[in-house]
This record gives C-alpha cells, structure tokens and sequence, in this order.
C-alpha cells in the first residue's frame, strides 16, 4: 500500500489547479505588464485570479499581493509592519516560541536590527492564552505575529481574541495562516488581521505561488528591486500560471471546506484513537482545537529518524515535523516549546491527512506504525533501560 500522509509539507495538485494552469500556459502566455493584446489578455486574466482570492478572503482584491510562496510572504508582511513601527518610534515585536522558522529568522534578523522581540510562551496544548498576550503587549509595541495553526502540531490559535487585543492597542497584526488557509474558514471582512500569508502548494495548488494580504493604508515594503508589479510592492514578472493554479486550487478547497473537514475529522479521531493504544505514546496538541487531518504523536524509547525511514518502507510516507527542517538533527523547537524533553521529542511522528485518504488507509497505519514502533523499541537501548527500571518513564 502507499499512503502519503504528509499534506502538512505539500500536497499533491488538483485536477482543478493542472487544468487552469495548462490553459493559462497555452491561452495567456503574455507579460501581464504589456501595452499590447497579449499583454492585456494575461492582466486580465491576473486580475481575474486576484478577485478569485479576494472574494474567498473576503477582503478587496487591491489588498492581495502575489509571492513566491508563505516564507516570502511572512518576510514581506514583518519587515513591513516593524518599518513602519520604527517610524513611529515603536520598536517592539511580540511572537510566540512555535512559529514557523519563516517568522522566528526573520525576527532573529529584526533583533539584530535594533527590534526587542518577546516570545510567548505556550502551554502544553500550545494554543496561545491571550491574558499572555495581554500582558506582553507595550506601549513601543508595533507588531504582533502569531500564526493561524500549527503546521507541526496543528493547534489552532484564537486569532479573533488575538486580533481584537492588537486592534484595542493600536497594534499591527500578522497571522501566518499558510497551515490553515483551504482548511479553516478565513473572513478578513470580519476578523481583525491586518496582514495575512498564504502558499499555494498547501491546499493543493503548485508550489512557487503565494499571497500577502495587507489591510488597506498599510504600507507594504518592496523587498525586491525591480520592476513596478504588484503595485509597485512586489517587483518581477508575475508566475501567472501559479497564480491561477492558486486561485483554482483556494475556490475549489474553500468550496468543500465543510464536507471534507468532516471527513478528515472523522479520520483523524480514527488515526488518533488506534495510535494511542499504543503504549508509552503521547498525542501533541490540543485534542479538539487542531486542524482537521493533523495527528501528532511522540513515542517514548524510539528515535523518530528510524521511525520514519521504517514507516516509508511500509509504504506510509510521513514526517517527523515541519518540512523546512527535515534535515535538522536538533528535535522540533514547537515541542520543545510546548514542554517535550529533547529525548521524548525525538521520537515524533506527523501524519497529515487530506480528503484523498480512506478509512483502510487509516486502518493499515495504525497497524503498521504499531508494528514498526515495537520492531524499534526491542533494538533501543533506551527502551531496555526504561522497561528494566533503570529509567522511569516520561509518557
């Protein structure tokens, strides 16, 4: 059997993005920038893609930027707001300690600048307690960025709270809803959020595609020189193939939004409840306030390397957390930050599900990752230690 269970670092394209994508390529070839029919046939055909967006957000299309991807637009949307900030005199950045590496580098390199970053501790269920925000929020503060979901442990954070206590105090604030877009509603006609990211290959459009939406009269920094696209905030020709993947791919996912978030739901509860049977496993993240089709597990006495490496022979393909440091030998820094000890943290598994996935799927999951979870443990040292008393046990 091969099953791909790992939807959280990119999914496979729709039908639906493949055939809106080879039509621009062969119908609006054309520089959307060019006086002549050609031209003006690709800029409408962007204009029609940024409308699409716009009227899912539920945002004015002249709000949506066009990126490269999320890290692109997670760069924009913080340089931008913290130079705005500097030019008021406000130099305060609040984060928290689970973002993705796209927020949290580019916050190293605004410290570095001169920026006081606070970090938000986050409880074990890691979802953000806004009296913590409350009470970090200052006088010098000019942005707050806390993202939508968790693309590691899927938590959904209270954005609304978050939003209205940033709107109160006359803070920016930024959400980076790259896990969430295509899975959870998203209204900015409604929710108080000033900028927003987005990527394209998350909700089953290509990769290479992306979007910043800022809330009009917030002045979006250009971080590439060049040309006068995107309104001038975003120089270079636009990947309008992306694009209009994109915009096929988000009409399409915001359109089943409800049937297959019912769908993963119930798979999900199946997936969890069959994993936790194992012994000494442990569930991370909030059990109910978590994306749909998003399991995370930690299995104590095994490493997650090997755990991942049997599994693929399995024909389960999964990870062990964000894709971005797949390559990383230090254990993810969300769990860390959510309380795991380095040791516990090392054997964790990320299954995330799309509406693609079956029942029978889930079945031979759970008793393939049973299997290999055991074939590990009577190779570890650690587990021999634990189970002899040596140790005691963490989970």
């Amino acid at each position: 059997m091969n099953i791909y269970a790992d939807n959280a670092a990119t999914t496979k394209v729709s039908e639906a993005a493949i055939n809106a994508m080879t039509a621009c390529m062969k119908d609006s070839y054309g520089n959307p920038s060019s006086l002549h029919s050609e031209g003006q046939k690709a800029a409408k055909v962007l204009l029609e893609a940024r409308q699409k967006m716009a009227a899912r957000l539920g945002c004015d299309p002249k709000e949506v930027f066009f990126t490269s991807g999320g890290t692109e637009a997670d760069n924009q949307a913080l340089f931008s707001a913290a130079a705005l900030g500097k030019k008021k005199g406000k130099t305060h950045i609040v984060s928290t300690a689970i973002e993705h590496h796209a927020i949290s580098h580019t916050l190293d390199k605004l410290a570095k600048q001169g920026f006081e970053v606070t970090l938000l501790p986050v409880p074990e269920n890691g979802v953000v307690e806004p009296e913590t925000l409350k009470a970090a929020l200052r006088e010098d503060t000019c942005l707050c960025s806390i993202m939508f979901a968790n693309n590691e442990i899927g938590t959904i954070q209270p954005v609304e709270e978050i939003g209205k206590l940033c709107r109160e105090r006359g803070i920016l604030f930024h959400t980076d809803a790259v896990a969430a877009a295509g899975y959870l509603p998203i209204d900015l006609g409604v929710l108080p959020i000033d900028l927003l990211s987005l990527s394209a290959h998350k909700f089953h459009g290509p990769k290479g595609a992306g979007l910043l939406y800022a809330r009009k009269g917030i002045k979006v920094q250009s971080m590439l020189e060049g040309g006068s696209q995107e309104s001038g905030k975003r120089a270079g020709t636009e990947n309008l193939p992306g694009i209009v993947g994109m915009a096929a791919a988000f009409e399409e996912a915001c359109g089943e939004m409800a049937e297959n978030a019912a769908g993963l739901k119930a798979l999900q509860d199946q997936l969890i409840a069959g994993l936790e049977k194992i012994p000494h496993a442990l569930l991370s993240g909030d059990r109910n306030r978590r994306l749909p089709g998003n399991v995370h597990f930690c299995f104590e006495g095994i490493e997650g390397e090997s755990l991942l490496l049997l599994c693929d022979q399995k024909g389960i393909r999964a990870s062990s957390g964000s894709a971005c440091t797949s390559g990383a030998l230090e254990p993810s820094h969300v769990l860390l930050a959510i309380g795991r000890s380095h040791e516990i943290a090392h054997g964790s598994l990320r299954l995330t599900l799309s509406h693609q996935n079956t029942e029978e799927e889930v079945s031979y999951m759970i008793e393939a990752i049973s299997e290999v979870v055991t074939k590990l443990r009577q190779f570890s040292p650690v587990w021999k230690d634990l189970e002899e008393g040596k140790k005691k046990h963490a989970i």
